[in-house]
């Protein structure tokens, strides 16, 4: 698998490796990378980068081959087997040649040799070999001074090093800890909302059992309409009844009253005697019909009043249904807006407590990846002063 190549959703992602990936529990991201520790997206995005730059190192040192095949010259001298039309020509001249090239070969061989005995003789010099032997004392010397201080500055980064891993790994705990506490947040933000969607549904159940209540209340409130005007209608015919009634025997007895008042005065004309008797009979008699028609108005001034009270009360029912109807509705309405309210208050506090999760699940990719490379870093210089401390071991007399 190279480097840039497409990998398998269930493969490793670091360049190079075919190990698969452990399938997550928890909620978010899916990982995309095996269970070994340097397998991290940080040290992947490093790998990448060096085996693009090595790729890149080869290509170059392939076109500089190239290239410096493409420019190489051909021997002198004509070649194999053409013929030369001059051959004396051809040969003093190649001869010349040679002797210019001997010449030179010469100089430098007795260049050569003066230098070989100058060499010579400063090696059985013994002044010489004694200066040589005291600088490469002194020079050990300087260098075994130089390892100790780099053994000192080695052991000092070292324990910087130690210092910094431990900072690394505390803060690489601390990051492990906020990744926690960021999945327990948007556990709690998942339960938050779960529960808010709850509290909506027993508000939208209240609500449709205040609406059915509503719509009882309006139906009965209606059927006390109809039994109240039933009740009017009944009240208002039987009052009417009484009243023709009480109006006809009024009449009867007041014909009657008059009949006999008219034959009492007949015969109280034939009567002399008796005049005063049948006038105080009449009168007494006018007086009682007099009372029955008082009472008969009497009556039907009661129940015209009852009509009245009767059309009031009904007035007072409709009245009272309008105002228990508009009551119902007002709180109907009260109860849809305060299970919105909530339904809007539970979705903005998910969304908030999502987007906190986020941020606090990038922060801890960052610390994470700033801790990997702290640790990577403090790691190569661990190693680089390591090798300085060995090397200057090695050189140490």
């Amino acid at each position: 698998m190279s480097a840039q190549g497409s990998t398998d959703a269930n493969t490793c992602n670091f360049p190079g490796c075919e190990r698969p990936v452990p399938r997550g529990s928890s909620p978010g991201r899916p990982p995309e990378y095996c269970d070994l520790p340097e397998h991290t997206r940080w040290r992947a995005w490093r790998e990448r980068q060096r085996l693009q730059q090595e790729a890149a190192e080869r290509q170059r040192s392939a076109e500089e081959e190239g290239v410096s095949r493409g420019s190489a010259s051909s021997p002198d001298g004509p070649p194999v087997g053409s013929a030369d039309p001059a051959p004396v020509s051809s040969a003093r001249l190649r001869a010349d040649d040679l002797l210019t090239r001997f010449a030179v070969q010469a100089e430098q061989l007795t260049a050569t040799l003066n230098a070989a005995t100058e060499a010579f003789g400063t090696m059985s010099d013994p002044a010489s070999a004694e200066a040589q032997v005291e600088a490469a004392r002194l020079d050990a010397a300087r260098r075994v001074a130089e390892a100790d201080g780099a053994r000192l500055e080695a052991e000092n980064r070292r324990r910087e090093a130690e210092q910094e891993r431990g900072r690394a790994r505390e803060a690489a705990a601390s990051a492990v800890a906020a990744a926690g506490a960021a999945e327990r947040m948007t556990d709690e933000a998942v339960s938050r909302r779960e529960a808010g969607l709850a509290e909506r549904d027993r508000a939208l159940v209240r609500a449709k059992r205040a609406a059915e209540e509503r719509d009882a209340a309006v139906a009965e409130g209606n059927a006390g309409l109809a039994d109240a005007e039933r009740r009017v209608r009944a009240a208002e015919q039987r009052v009417a009844e009484e009243l023709e009634a009480e109006r006809e025997r009024a009449r009867r007895e007041l014909s009657e009253v008059r009949r006999q008042a008219a034959a009492e005065q007949e015969r109280l004309q034939g009567l002399l005697t008796e005049q005063s008797r049948g006038r105080e009979e009449a009168e007494r008699r006018a007086e009682r019909a007099e009372s029955a028609a008082e009472r008969a108005r009497d009556r039907a001034t009661d129940l015209a009043a009852e009509r009245d009270r009767l059309s009031a009360e009904l007035e007072r029912t409709r009245s009272g249904a309008e105002q228990e109807r508009s009551r119902l509705r007002a709180e109907l309405d009260d109860q849809r807006a305060a299970a919105e309210r909530v339904l809007a208050e539970a979705r903005e506090s998910a969304a908030e407590r999502l987007a906190a999760v986020e941020d606090a699940r990038a922060q801890t990719v960052r610390r994470a990846e700033r801790a990997e490379q702290q640790f990577d870093d403090a790691a190569s210089e661990l190693k680089r002063l390591r090798g300085a401390s060995e090397s200057a071991a090695q050189h140490r007399p």
